[in-house]
């Protein structure tokens, strides 16, 4: 990429519409068509640039001066239209403003924080698998029994929710993801609880909201020291409510996915339990439930050829980058013997996620209280997603299971 426009050249163009039913549901064969199609791909329906190749996401994602979050992340552009919440300080800021928040989250869920949690953790993963194959046997939804019942005990104990309202958090979620899109039909159907599901979640985000110990009492106390302020504080609680439950629900929904499409790769996991972590990555990599996120150019910028102008939308599609087979060999398969390091799963540069080791932690302990009991695992019918804008993500994931002896 230049910033310069001597050698511009018209890109091609697609009225294909990438948040359509049809894409939302199955969408390799848009990043097909998106990548093939070339390393730049004008949308009229939006009038956005679309980015569809490993390498132009990757570098649109580390180059925050001229590929820019705080006019936001979905299509709305900041600069003209007022964001339906206030914006994100970690998702929807860039430097100086995005620097404290991120530093203090950093902080909070670094390796030390985790290493106090596993065993709790690992605890409860191993609680939860005996009662659902105690109770439910050998079919159950996988969604709903483990990749959501885990992260919704274990996420909001480590910020420090008390236990009322839970049910809340993948409703907000989604809602919250859905807003990165257009106004379309998924929009419309979350409008009559926008104002129910922000006022819970901002509530809980307070600092008498929040127990002593945990996470968002960390983020309070930071405030106090005088590393943020108090009014970035409940801010800051929000980002991890928001981008912390969903994401991780349907990345473990991914990984319970492929391993019951793959049933060697879940011998594999038995015979090398180490390799938990690279399964989730891998996972993520194949199905990326974080699909897509827009930036914004800063100045007219040059992509392969193509000039952005300033203020011009971008999309980056996260999915494609993750299956391009320039930079991936036989990437439409999931394979633990692959490194999966490098995939924009969890985005790329200042913005990456910052709590993606609480999800990888998360994954860990679950899938190997699941490896040690359960030597074979199936689907038992036809999984059917949940679409939403910006994820990609499930409604149901029927599995069969075989205990082990």
């Amino acid at each position: 990429m230049t910033g310069t426009t001597a050698a511009a050249v018209l890109p091609p163009t697609s009225d294909a519409d990438p948040f359509d039913a049809a894409h939302l549901e199955h969408p390799e064969p848009l990043h097909r068509a998106l990548r093939e199609a070339g390393p730049v791909v004008h949308l009229s329906r939006y009038d956005v640039h679309a980015l569809a190749r490993y390498d132009e996401v990757h570098t649109a994602l580390v180059d925050w001066q001229r590929f820019q979050s705080a006019a936001g992340v979905g299509l709305a552009n900041f600069r003209h239209e007022k964001p339906w919440r206030t914006p994100s300080l970690l998702l929807e800021a860039d430097p100086p403003h995005h620097d404290a928040p991120r530093r203090v989250l950093r902080e909070i869920l670094a390796p030390p924080a985790l290493r106090r949690l596993r065993d709790t953790w690992s605890s409860v993963a191993e609680g939860l698998v005996d009662s659902v194959l105690a109770e439910r046997g050998a079919e159950f939804d996988a969604l709903e029994a483990l990749a959501a019942a885990f992260p919704l005990r274990v996420f909001p104990d480590a910020v420090g929710l008390g236990p009322d309202g839970r049910e809340n958090l993948l409703p907000y979620g989604n809602m919250a993801f859905n807003a990165f899109g257009p106004r379309n039909d998924l929009v419309k159907a979350d409008a009559d609880r926008v104002a129910e599901l922000s006022a819970w979640v901002n509530d809980r985000c307070a600092r008498e909201a929040l127990g002593d110990e945990g996470f968002g009492a960390r983020i309070w106390a930071a405030a106090d020291r005088g590393d943020l302020t108090h009014e970035q504080a409940p801010l800051v609680v929000r980002s991890l409510l928001t981008a912390g439950v969903d994401t991780t629900v349907h990345g473990l929904a991914a990984t319970l996915y492929a391993f019951a499409t793959h049933p060697e790769q879940w011998r594999l996991l038995r015979e090398r339990p180490e390799l938990a972590r690279v399964a989730f990555d891998e996972a993520v990599r194949w199905q990326s439930p974080v699909q897509t996120f827009f930036r914004t150019a800063t100045t007219d910028v040059t992509i392969a050829g193509t000039t952005v102008p300033e203020g011009g939308k971008i999309l980056m599609f996260l999915g494609a980058a993750n299956r391009d087979p320039a930079r991936w060999q036989d990437p439409d398969r999931f394979d633990l013997t692959r490194d999966p390091s490098g995939h924009v799963g969890f985005g790329m540069g200042i913005h990456q996620c910052v709590g993606q080791h609480v999800a990888r932690l998360e994954a860990e302990t679950l899938l190997t209280a699941l490896a040690r009991r359960v030597d074979h695992l199936e689907l038992a019918g036809e999984p059917r997603r949940h679409l939403n804008n910006t994820l990609r993500s499930w409604a149901s994931l029927p599995v069969r299971v075989r205990r082990a002896r």
